[in-house]
């Protein structure tokens, strides 16, 4: 559900821990707290939230989230994409200004450091 792979886990749960005893420990239907609160720890979701899943209202919620008949498209932007063009066009004027400068006080103490030889 979170789209993590089951070696990851077992790489996160330590030493003992590999991708078919992950596999056999999503097979059980009661976990123990101790190993909860491990498995909780390392994919940073409360051990409460594993305690009240129900897969059910899970499914519900989202196939009442998204229609199969259509894509979500956002067809109203919250922003203009000439505008968002403008701003990194600044921005990179921005940073070649900053690179300008900084190449004129390179230069700078490079003419001192050889002119005081």
């Amino acid at each position: 559900m979170l789209g993590i792979k089951q070696e990851a886990l077992a790489y996160e749960l330590g030493e003992e821990w590999n991708q078919k005893k992950i596999s056999l420990l999503e097979q059980k239907e009661e976990v123990e707290t101790p190993l909860l609160q491990q498995i909780s720890q390392v994919l940073h979701i409360p051990v409460e939230a594993f305690r009240n899943f129900d897969e059910e209202q899970a499914v519900n919620v989202i196939s009442n989230t998204f229609n199969d008949n259509a894509a979500v498209i956002n067809n109203n932007p919250t922003f203009h994409p000439i505008d968002q063009l403008m701003k990194l066009h600044d921005e990179k004027i921005a940073l070649y200004e900053r690179m300008l400068k900084e190449k004129d006080d390179m230069m700078g103490r490079l003419e001192r450091l050889i002119g005081g030889k």
